[in-house]
């Protein structure tokens, strides 16, 4: 394959998405009732977490004083902010004891410098408790819940490795089952075992090589499909890996990517409704994939021969 006489900006692409994320930043609040027992935590914890978590990825993989870093450490501290500077998370943990997204969420704060000792002292009780080890999710949440109390400081109740053979990825299943659930899945894999593509080495070699060969296929089926979000979502796996692909077979994927991304950084989750509807430019619908543009954008570059900055090793 030919490489394209250019590439992608894919660091001037990351910008806008931090520009909108930081423009609608009043989306990302919990609200008076993040504490209340029947409250949705997807429309408020759920947010705020993934907020805070590709912020930290922002600014590992970018400079201080440039633009991608300040505006994701200002997004950040908003972010802690709205948690009542971590005191939430003691409130909601107390409430909530066998659940686990609080220490999720807490972490990304957590592996940004951000602490809330109070909560940290009460959730490492909970944290050796027969029930949390015992605790039923799938596989994948597994995974995130070992990853959140590594980065909090806690020991893992498990191995990794152990757990890795029982998901959907560990199981190199035949490259034609991939779907979109899969694919969510899959992608969630790979994060948490690269700690959100901090440990490049964090995916052993058979699901490596097994990821090298299928996710160029994937990605060209994901933009077929105009599912912007999952693309970004692959995209952001792909330079996770120890040996990112080459250029040109990602250039597609980003190409089409920056022609769904509106003047204003946003990026809708998919090209079209179920019944080729045009997809509203708001909030609820453009959010996520927003943060994920963001995220992958930052690690391709971080990535690029010449950069200068890489991936920690």
């Amino acid at each position: 394959m030919t490489a394209p006489a250019t590439t992608t900006d894919v660091r001037r692409l990351a910008e806008d998405a931090l520009g909108w994320l930081s423009d609608n930043r009043a989306g990302f609040r919990l609200g008076d009732d993040a504490l209340d027992a029947g409250g949705d935590v997807n429309s408020s914890w759920k947010p705020l977490g993934e907020l805070a978590q590709i912020c930290v990825c922002v600014r590992r993989h970018s400079r201080p004083g440039t633009l991608l870093h300040d505006t994701a450490d200002d997004l950040f501290r908003h972010a802690w902010r709205e948690t009542g500077d971590g005191a939430l998370f003691l409130e909601l943990q107390r409430l909530e004891p066998c659940a686990t997204y609080p220490l999720e969420v807490y972490a990304a704060f957590a592996s940004g410098g951000l602490r809330h000792p109070a909560y940290e002292e009460f959730t490492a009780g909970l944290v050796r408790t027969r029930s949390w080890r015992q605790t039923e999710m799938l596989p994948n949440r597994v995974l995130s819940v070992l990853n959140s109390e590594r980065r909090t400081g806690f020991p893992p109740h498990r191995a990794a490795r152990e757990v890795l053979p029982t998901t959907w990825l560990g199981g190199l299943p035949e490259p034609w089952t991939f779907e979109r659930t899969a694919g969510y899945m899959l992608t969630h894999v790979v994060f948490h075992l690269t700690d959100w593509g901090h440990d490049v080495h964090g995916v052993p070699a058979d699901v490596v090589d097994y990821l090298e060969t299928w996710l160029p296929a994937w990605l060209d089926n994901c933009v077929e499909c105009r599912h912007w979000d999952l693309t970004c979502e692959l995209l952001a796996v792909a330079a996770s890996l120890p040996r990112p692909p080459a250029p040109e077979l990602t250039e597609d994927a980003w190409r089409a990517v920056a022609g769904a991304q509106d003047a204003t950084g946003g990026l809708p989750e998919v090209g079209h409704g179920p019944h080729g509807e045009e997809v509203l430019r708001i909030f609820p619908n453009c959010y996520h994939s927003t943060l994920v543009a963001a995220m992958a954008a930052t690690l391709t570059a971080a990535r690029r021969p010449g950069h200068g900055t890489g991936v920690p090793e």
